[in-house]
């Protein structure tokens, strides 16, 4: 985790402990724990978070495809059906057709009936078109049916998967939404005293990080950007103060993949929404050829996710709570980095 942790939980902890109730009398007196216990707990709580996070993003990302298709499947289907429409049409022109010109006689009877045979025989190719006209008819007729009939059950299918993942969102939600609360009552039931030491502690532990880095070698030479890095960067840095919020993309908020995600769209080179996504399909570089707007990527789970600004550092959407900022690069457990395009 990097930076310092929510300076409104100071205010927060405050009132919450005002409310509390008082420990009943005889009750035994619950161990106090350490800074670094404190610490992991809530490094674990925020991690969890922000796994939660990333699965809601993936299948809210996946739902509007789907929607997308759906759509797409409902007017192929509504022009199929048109397509029928007019098979079918066609098909009873020609059964009319067919009754209206019947003379009840075969073929043989009519030539030696005729008047002319020899004009029979040679309108006998209009016949022959006729004909293959009535087969071109009824297979137009059959292959539209077919078509209207595969897009029905693909547009149903379609549908099926939008609700099935409307209801798997749902439940994601609710899980990062149970997520954030435990990470509300744990700063609430911190003092103020407890704050600034877990504060200080993160730090010390992001500085050690950070140093070990510099001292094995693995921080990048400075390296120019490439035109979309830059223009990546710079998207980014224009987002400095704006809020975490879980699921957003901006403009006003984002989440870490959502702040990369945009940096990158509006720097022209889509990539995936998600930091899992972004991790296992974009290009993998060493830290040590890292290049202003490239994907530092964070956590054995691939869950968190910054862009690389040069200097050692890189700006985040951190965590719920906290707020776009410049980080050192190890301010969490570094697991790689990415190149988009």
């Amino acid at each position: 985790m990097s930076g310092k942790l929510l300076r409104l939980a100071c205010t927060a902890a405050v009132a919450a402990q005002a409310a509390l109730a008082p420990v009943p009398a005889g009750a035994a007196p619950q161990p106090q724990r350490s800074v670094s216990q404190l610490l992991t707990d809530l490094q674990t709580l925020y991690r969890q978070t922000e796994q939660a996070t990333e699965t809601y993003d993936a299948t809210a990302d996946r739902l509007q495809r789907q929607k997308a298709e759906v759509t797409r499947l409902d007017g192929e289907l509504a022009r199929a059906r048109l397509a029928l429409q007019d098979s079918r049409a066609d098909a009873g022109r020609l059964a009319r057709q067919q009754y209206q010109s019947a003379s009840g006689l075969g073929p043989y009877i009519s030539l030696l009936l005729a008047p002319d045979p020899q004009q029979l025989l040679d309108e006998s190719h209009v016949i022959e078109e006729l004909a293959r006209q009535r087969a071109r008819t009824v297979a137009k007729l059959t292959g539209a049916e077919q078509r209207t009939d595969s897009v029905a059950r693909a547009a149903r299918k379609a549908l099926d998967t939008q609700q099935s993942l409307a209801g798997r969102q749902k439940k994601q939600r609710d899980a990062v939404q149970t997520r954030l609360r435990a990470v509300e009552r744990m700063l609430a039931a911190l003092s103020p005293d407890q704050l600034a030491a877990v504060n200080r502690l993160e730090q010390q532990g992001v500085d050690e990080a950070q140093k070990a880095l510099t001292t094995a070698g693995s921080l990048p030479d400075d390296r120019p950007p490439s035109s979309g890095g830059e223009r990546a960067v710079r998207f980014a840095m224009e987002q400095l103060g704006k809020p975490y919020v879980w699921g957003a993309q901006g403009p006003s908020a984002y989440d870490c993949s959502g702040l990369t995600s945009q940096a990158w769209r509006h720097a022209g080179t889509p990539i995936p929404r998600t930091s899992q996504e972004q991790w296992h399909r974009l290009k993998r570089v060493s830290l040590r050829r890292l290049r202003p707007g490239d994907l530092v990527i964070y956590f054995p789970e691939a869950t968190h996710v910054a862009i690389y600004v040069g200097d050692g550092k890189v700006v985040q959407a951190p965590r719920p709570g906290a707020r776009v900022k410049v980080s050192p690069l190890a301010s969490n457990p570094v697991l790689g980095a990415v190149r988009p395009g």
